[in-house]
């Protein structure tokens, strides 16, 4: 489980468990899931496009990537977000599947960036997605203070100078640049579930931004660390284990959240109305 082959998906998932668990807190926080989830599924058609022309199909996911990304935040700003994020994402995938049919065969390579081949991650792939992860964390650190504040207190964030539409702008473009990284390990359609998943949970977990970003990343790699686990033992695809663990985890969540609130609400002491106090003590 840990030789050969299995050394490179340990190493690659990890990296891209890390990217997914500090992007996918801020998607989380700013309720851009359906971003989160347009982006990397779109970006399908720049990979279609890049074989059709024999170009490298990481080359079209990064172009296909930014162009969503710029387009849901450039038609957004004036009209209905999650129409544009919509459109933006039909657009896309009509495209691809233009793309697909003009090609001969359906490649083996388009089908895993649809569902993900992380035990076929080559070692010339580890280089590159180490660079993009640390490209991405660069840019959520220096982007902290402003997406947090945009996020959580918006007007506050307008009156001490940070730009709601800038924000969100340099948001996408990283949401595309994680994408690029990560849809060739997960796939389309699983790097939203490790993206949503282990940020949700967190955040029922914990109210604190930094602790909740911190188990938003644990989350993430135990999630893909089971999946492989799993996956090498009964030969079923690690996409169902880390979907499957992911909605998971944000039901424990859940669960925890609501049996914490029903305690606190419980044990909180009980509010004396001023018709029940005593004439005394309202005198005085």
């Amino acid at each position: 489980m840990f030789s050969g082959f299995m050394v490179n998906a340990w190493t690659v998932a990890s990296i891209v468990a890390v990217v997914a668990g500090l992007v996918g807190f801020f998607a989380v926080l700013r309720g851009s899931a359906f971003a989160a989830h347009a982006i990397p599924n779109g970006s399908f058609a720049g990979a279609a496009g890049a074989s059709l022309l024999a170009v490298n199909t990481l080359f079209g996911l990064g172009v296909f990537s930014l162009l969503g990304a710029l387009g849901i935040a450039l038609l957004g700003r004036r009209g209905r977000h999650d129409a544009v994020t919509a459109l933006t994402l039909v657009s896309m995938l009509a495209l691809g599947a233009l793309f697909v049919s003009f090609s001969e065969e359906y490649s083996s390579e388009l089908y895993s960036l649809v569902f993900g081949e992380v035990l076929g991650i080559s070692s010339n792939q580890v280089l590159p997605t180490a660079a993009l992860a640390c490209a991405c964390a660069a840019a959520i650190a220096l982007l902290y203070r402003p997406l947090l504040l945009s996020s959580v207190l918006a007007e506050v964030g307008e009156a001490r100078g940070v730009s709601a539409f800038r924000t969100e702008l340099c948001f996408l473009v990283v949401l595309a640049l994680a994408s690029t990284m990560t849809v060739p390990v997960v796939g389309t359609l699983l790097v939203f579930s490790l993206m949503i998943g282990p940020p949700a949970a967190a955040r029922s977990l914990t109210d604190r931004p930094l602790a909740a970003l911190a188990l938003s990343v644990a989350i993430a790699l135990l999630t893909v660390w089971s999946a492989i686990a799993a996956s090498y033992q009964t030969n079923y695809p690690v996409g169902f284990f880390v979907t499957s663990i992911s909605a998971g985890a944000y039901a424990l969540g859940r669960l925890w959240a609501a049996w914490r609130d029903r305690r606190a609400a419980a044990s909180a002491p009980p509010a004396v109305s001023v018709e029940t106090r005593p004439v005394s003590t309202i005198v005085t």
